[in-house]
């Protein structure tokens, strides 16, 4: 009976080991932690914070060492600020507000390094709207009418000012400060001659005008494109407003846009920026459930207009996809 006891407590020892070094096991496996993001979207109204919440999501679902957590911003220029301030690790914003922002131009005081690139996303059309029983055709037209170019301060202004610098009629326009909706309704009204609108088409500020007021958006050609890339505007890439996009146009009509995408800060290890990189294009059919524009998210298209050097990260996940990176995207 002795000998039998022993044998019990033995055995009893020896499953409180085994159990102990188990759940000191699953202690280490559960304690791993995840480096967590935030992810610096726009409006609620708007695309960015929809993608930018769902990318949050998959990034909970699907990362090994990142999470996320997508919140509503200023958008564009407010989100390159947040990373540069450690608000942000990650954010959407358009490429052209990037570039600025890396190389200390316009709006941003300072060069913003830390900003770095990880995909083009879908485009952002410029889009100069006319009524559609006005004689301007072109901009060469423009000259001496009356324009509203976007916010002070806005990337719709500084794109206005660019192309229509290249086009040669900056100097000769009346300049006014309006956003989307304001510019739509001026437009509408006859109180501008023309309209500088730089979002997703079709934007719904032209759509409800349009209804009852049909437009045109001028083209923008081949040869203003070539002058822009020539002055070192990298971001613009060509886009076709097709026909029937707003009521009044009639044809297929050639412009430019640039591009959303996503950002994030160079201080986050190539490990994470890796798997956010992987999971935006493994579970984009996720995303393309959520809104429209993320149909145009493709690693066809993923450096197009890529305006900032891209994170190790990132790069790493497109070489493995047989992608060559640009000298100038390896920063």
């Amino acid at each position: 009976m002795k000998w039998k006891a022993l044998a019990l407590v033995f055995v009893l020892a020896l499953g409180l080991v085994v159990s102990g070094c188990t759940q000191q096991g699953e202690t280490t496996t559960s304690s791993v932690e995840k480096t967590k993001i935030t992810i610096y979207t726009g409006g609620t109204s708007g695309v960015y914070f929809p993608l930018g919440s769902k990318y949050a999501e998959l990034l909970n679902k699907y990362g090994t060492v990142v999470s996320g957590e997508a919140v509503t911003s200023g958008a564009s220029v407010a989100n390159a600020k947040a990373i540069e301030d450690g608000n942000a690790q990650a954010a959407i914003l358009q490429n052209d507000v990037a570039y600025y922002a890396y190389n200390g131009l316009y709006m941003f005081d300072t060069s913003i390094k830390k900003l770095k690139g990880v995909a083009a996303l879908y485009p952002e059309t410029v889009q100069f709207v006319v009524r559609a029983d006005s004689d301007i055709k072109s901009l060469e037209d423009l000259k001496g009418k009356k324009v509203a170019i976007g916010a002070p301060g806005s990337g719709t202004a500084v794109a206005a000012e660019q192309i229509l610098k290249a086009a040669g009629v900056w100097d000769s326009i009346e300049k006014v400060n309006q956003k989307f909706s304001e510019a739509a309704q001026s437009l509408k009204l006859g109180q501008v001659d023309a309209a500088v609108i730089v979002a997703g088409i079709p934007t719904p500020a032209v759509n409800q005008i349009a209804v009852q007021t049909p437009v045109r958006v001028l083209p923008i050609s081949d040869d203003i494109l070539n002058k822009l890339k020539d002055e070192g505007y990298i971001f613009y890439v060509r886009q076709i407003v097709p026909k029937g996009t707003y009521n009044g146009v009639e044809e297929d009509t050639p412009t430019v846009a640039v591009k959303a995408m996503l950002a994030v800060s160079a201080d986050l290890p190539e490990d994470v920026v890796y798997e956010m990189t992987k999971i935006l294009f493994e579970q984009v059919e996720d995303l393309r459930a959520v809104h429209q524009k993320a149909q145009a998210i493709s690693l066809d298209t993923a450096l197009d207009g890529m305006s900032i050097p891209l994170h190790p990260g990132a790069i790493k996940y497109y070489e493995e996809k047989g992608l060559s990176i640009p000298s100038e995207l390896k920063g």
